[in-house]
């Protein structure tokens, strides 16, 4: 079926956005900062997620629905978390922690992660959120780089990851400890539960330009070592706009996002988006688990969830019928998010669930959601959707002179370029401006990310401009080949590279990762190069393919086609600390 003809028809709904190509016309950022800031804007990060709030109507209402893993429950009020983090703020004041200081977070999926960023924004210092899964090395790397003058961790994690390093780290000025263990507090570190027991319960958040730097978010590259994205406190109109638009999210809805707050999304949308929009935001302190995610969804009354690829394959495995045994009767709108979303999961959803899976499309770099299947549209089952409202998006080809050619022509490739101008983009790679400058031609970003648009303006994702495979003078997509390897029932996972062949330039090589109890033999190999010849023609269909457990992934779900191809010829690996099982 063609990608014009394979469509999901949306029922009529209250969405907040029912007329798309409406809300495109009608669309203003200076709208979107007064909804946002009201009439004392421009106005703090933190003002808007929780200040405002517990200072309104909203002060009883629940901020923070928390589940630890063993059991534990704990529901923090607006007005309960604009507290805690007050006193946080007035800790970090204490130890002369001022604007532009740079504030890490190295945590578990706890209420004192949420209760530091807030904090650690309202003084306006500028904060990094961590995986705690990083080993020690990525940890110490990310803190030299970000110039950490101050990190809140566990003792636990403090004891394992980062007490050796400590005397690698001399701008790392002071250690904040969440206590965990019985052990004493190691030298040097204080306790921060203790510290903010001593402090008081209001404070004045002090006037914050738009322009002021709030985040940084690392993202790794092909190479060397990772960059930092930096974001400033204006982000936050984008993250309300987004949220609302592209999740259909409100403020009576309780919202799961289970990205880790050491990915960008569990920043924008996992802590920011929702509590600016006065929403309750469930939070999981445990790791993926299919049963415990749908007693959550079940339980909790989620109404809006946002999650990624990785955990869809993860539930899809598990079989529909796991999910059929919980009734999910609150839930209205479920979004996926990191890599592109393959069609076959989208159309699950309906038999899991009896809603579609929406997929939508942006970078750390872009700081939130920049195309998006909406809620009132008919979804194109692989498609990223169609660009937010305030988002002009082209795909563009470079010239040799430096120069841009817009590509008109539908189903025609290009690189997916963004007029600049949203709050959320980010502002520079820390301490790398000419990188910087080389992502931007005159007013457009470049992703690097290669696309296509349908003659119906939704956008499909073709693959890293870096993955792209050149084959007999055919550029290959790996999205298009690991597709279709993808639609055979033997297959869970898979991804592509391109492998230098003396005649072809590069042929394609597949890994594979079988279903459970499917065995990768000799007989699926030969049976899969001839199902992918007869999906894609013989130019563009896998000519060797091995069999593999797993995949690289990084822990946001993108699977390392790069770290495939450096494996397989030999080639320095590069940063792989945000791989899932370092």
């Amino acid at each position: 079926m063609s990608a014009a003809m394979d469509v999901l028809h949306q029922p009529p709904s209250g969405s907040n956005m029912p007329d798309y190509e409406q809300a495109r016309r009608s669309f203003s950022w200076a709208a979107e900062r007064a909804a946002v800031w009201g009439r004392n804007g421009p106005l703090n990060m933190a003002q808007v997620a929780v200040t405002r709030h517990a200072q309104g109507e909203g002060a009883d209402r629940i901020a923070l629905r928390w589940r630890g893993r063993t059991g534990d429950r704990l529901d923090l009020s607006y007005a309960a978390l604009e507290q805690a983090s007050n006193r946080l703020a007035n800790v970090l004041r204490a130890l002369t922690m001022g604007p532009g200081d740079g504030v890490f977070l190295l945590l578990g999926r706890i209420p004192m992660l949420h209760v530091a960023l807030l904090g650690a924004l309202k003084q306006r210092c500028v904060v990094t959120p961590l995986f705690s899964a990083f080993g020690p090395e990525p940890i110490a790397t990310r803190l030299r780089l970000g110039a950490a003058k101050l990190l809140v961790t566990s003792s636990s994690l403090y004891r394992r990851k980062v007490q050796a390093l400590r005397p690698a780290l001399p701008q790392l000025r002071h250690v904040l400890l969440v206590r965990d263990d019985d052990e004493p507090l190691p030298p040097s570190t204080h306790d921060v539960q203790a510290l903010m027991g001593a402090a008081g319960i209001d404070f004045a958040i002090a006037p914050t330009p738009p322009d002021t730097p709030a985040l940084l978010h690392f993202t790794s590259g092909t190479t060397g070592q990772p960059k930092g994205a930096l974001h400033v406190h204006e982000a936050i109109v984008g993250h309300c706009s987004s949220a609302r638009l592209a999740l259909d999210l409100r403020a009576d809805d309780v919202f799961w996002c289970t990205a880790d707050p050491g990915w960008v999304t569990g920043t924008s949308y996992g802590i920011l988006a929702p509590l600016a929009l006065g929403a309750t935001l469930l939070v999981d302190e445990a790791e993926f688990d299919v049963e415990r995610w749908y007693g959550l969804l079940e339980q909790e009354r989620v109404s809006v969830w946002y999650t990624a690829p990785t955990a869809v394959r993860m539930m899809m495995r598990a079989g529909t019928e796991a999910a059929r045994a919980h009734r999910f009767s609150a839930l209205r709108f479920i979004a996926s998010v990191g890599e592109p979303l393959h069609a076959q999961a989208v159309r699950w959803g309906l038999h899991a669930f009896g809603l579609p899976l929406h997929d939508n499309w942006w970078q750390t770099e872009t700081g939130g959601i920049m195309l998006a299947n909406f809620a009132s549209m008919d979804i194109r089952p692989g498609s990223m959707g169609k660009p937010l409202p305030g988002i002009e998006a082209a795909l563009v080809q470079r010239l040799p002179d430096g120069g841009l050619r817009t590509v008109e022509r539908a189903d025609e490739t290009g690189e997916l370029a963004l007029r600049r101008g949203w709050p959320s983009m980010f502002r520079t790679y820390l301490n790398e401006e000419e990188r910087y400058r080389r992502c931007f031609v005159g007013d457009w970003y470049l992703s690097g990310d290669l696309a296509r648009r349908d003659a119906d303006g939704y956008y499909w994702f073709v693959g890293r401009a870096d993955d792209m495979i050149k084959s007999a003078g055919h550029l290959i997509g790996p999205f298009e080949v690991e597709a279709a390897l993808m639609a055979h029932p033997a297959v869970q996972e898979a991804a592509v590279i391109g492998k230098p062949e003396p005649v072809l330039g590069e042929m394609v090589k597949a890994f594979v990762v079988p279903k459970a109890g499917v065995a990768g033999d000799e007989a699926l190999r030969r049976t899969l190069l001839g199902f992918a010849r007869q999906r894609l023609g013989a130019a563009v269909a896998p000519k060797e393919i091995d069999f593999a457990p797993s995949l690289p992934k990084t822990r946001s779900g993108k699977i390392l086609r790069r770290l495939l191809r450096a494996r397989e010829l030999g080639l320095p690996e590069g940063d792989t600390s945000t791989l899932e099982s370092p």
